[in-house]
C-alpha cells in the first residue's frame, strides 16, 4: 500500500461550514459600527470579549472537522503547535518597527501547505500565542486573530496547488503576501478607526452617517496613518519569501508527507511478497 502526497489539505463538508460561520461572525464584528445609529453608544472594547468567547469554540470546531474530514491523527494537531510556536516567537523580532513583522511569511507558505483549513487555525493560533507572549493583550487580539486566520486562509486557497512549483510557484506566494499584509493592516484598522473620535473631518469615523461616506473617510484614514507601516510589512514578507521560501516549502512539505496528510491510500502489487504485505511510501 502506497500513500501518494498531495496538495494543500482540502476543505471538506464539515470544515466548511465551520468556517464559513466564523467568518460571518468576523465579517460582522468588524463592520457593525459602520451601520450602528449615532445613540448606540457601543465600540469594539465592549464586543472585543464576545468575539473572543465566540471564535475559541469555533477554532477547535475547524480544527475538530478537518482532522475528521481528512482522517488525520495527533501528528496534524502537533504540527499547528509547532508552527505556532515558531511564529510566535518570529513576531516580536521587528519589535513593531515600520510593520516589520517576520511571521508574515512563515504564514503564507504554511498555509500554502496546510490549506486553508488549517491555515485559518494556524494563523488565529500564532497571533494569540503570540498575543500572550508580548503582553499584546487587549481588545484588539481576537481581532488580529481573525485577520490572521484570513490572510493564512487565503494563503492555503490559491491556485495550482499540484502544479505550480519552483520559482514560479514562490513568485505567487510573494504576490500573495504582498497584498494581503496589505489587507491585514486596512482590516485591522477598521478595527481602531471606528474607536478614535475627533482626528478631523475628512478622516474621522461619524456613527450613523452613511456607510459609503464613512468609507471613504476611512480611506483618506489609512493612506494618511498607516500606509508606510503596511508597506514595510509587505516589503518584508517578499523578500523572505523568496529568499527563503523554496527551502522552507521543501521542509514543510517532507514533514506533510512523512505525516501522511491528505495522502490517498493506493495498493501496489509490486510492494513486498505475499498475502496481506503492506507498503507505506512517503
Amino acid at each position: 500500500m502506497s500513500r501518494a502526497a498531495t496538495g494543500p489539505l482540502r476543505i471538506g463538508p464539515r470544515a466548511g461550514i465551520a468556517l464559513v460561520l466564523v467568518t460571518f461572525i468576523g465579517i460582522a464584528a468588524f463592520g457593525w459600527p459602520l451601520l450602528a445609529d449615532r445613540q448606540s453608544g457601543l465600540a469594539h472594547a465592549q464586543d472585543a470579549p464576545w468575539l473572543f468567547a465566540a471564535l475559541l469554540p469555533l477554532l477547535v470546531a475547524v480544527v475538530v472537522a478537518t482532522i475528521a474530514d481528512q482522517g488525520m491523527d495527533a501528528k496534524a494537531v502537533a504540527m499547528l503547535g509547532v508552527l505556532a510556536a515558531v511564529g510566535a516567537a518570529l513576531r516580536p523580532l521587528g519589535a513593531g518597527t515600520a510593520g516589520l513583522e517576520p511571521m508574515f511569511f512563515l504564514m503564507v507558505l504554511s498555509g500554502r501547505v496546510l490549506g486553508p483549513g488549517f491555515g485559518f487555525v494556524l494563523g488565529s493560533v500564532t497571533m494569540f500565542a503570540s498575543a500572550l507572549l508580548t503582553g499584546g493583550v487587549g481588545p484588539w487580539m481576537p481581532f488580529q486573530m481573525l485577520a490572521m486566520g484570513w490572510f493564512s486562509l487565503g494563503a492555503g486557497l490559491l491556485p495550482g496547488a499540484e502544479r505550480i512549483r519552483g520559482r514560479a510557484e514562490l513568485l505567487m506566494l510573494a504576490a500573495y503576501g504582498f497584498v494581503g499584509s496589505f489587507a491585514y493592516g486596512t482590516i485591522m484598522n477598521l478595527q481602531g478607526w471606528v474607536i478614535l473620535q475627533g482626528m478631523g473631518q475628512g478622516v474621522s469615523f461619524r456613527p450613523g452617517d452613511p456607510v459609503a461616506a464613512n468609507l471613504a473617510r476611512f480611506l483618506a484614514y489609512c493612506g494618511a496613518t498607516s500606509l508606510g507601516w503596511d508597506l514595510g510589512r509587505a516589503a518584508l514578507t517578499v523578500v523572505l519569501t523568496l529568499a527563503l521560501g523554496a527551502t522552507l516549502l521543501k521542509a514543510l512539505r517532507r514533514a506533510t508527507r512523512k505525516a501522511a496528510f491528505d495522502a490517498p491510500v493506493s495498493f501496489d502489487p509490486g510492494a513486498g511478497s505475499g498475502p496481506g504485505h503492506t507498503h507505506n511510501k512517503t
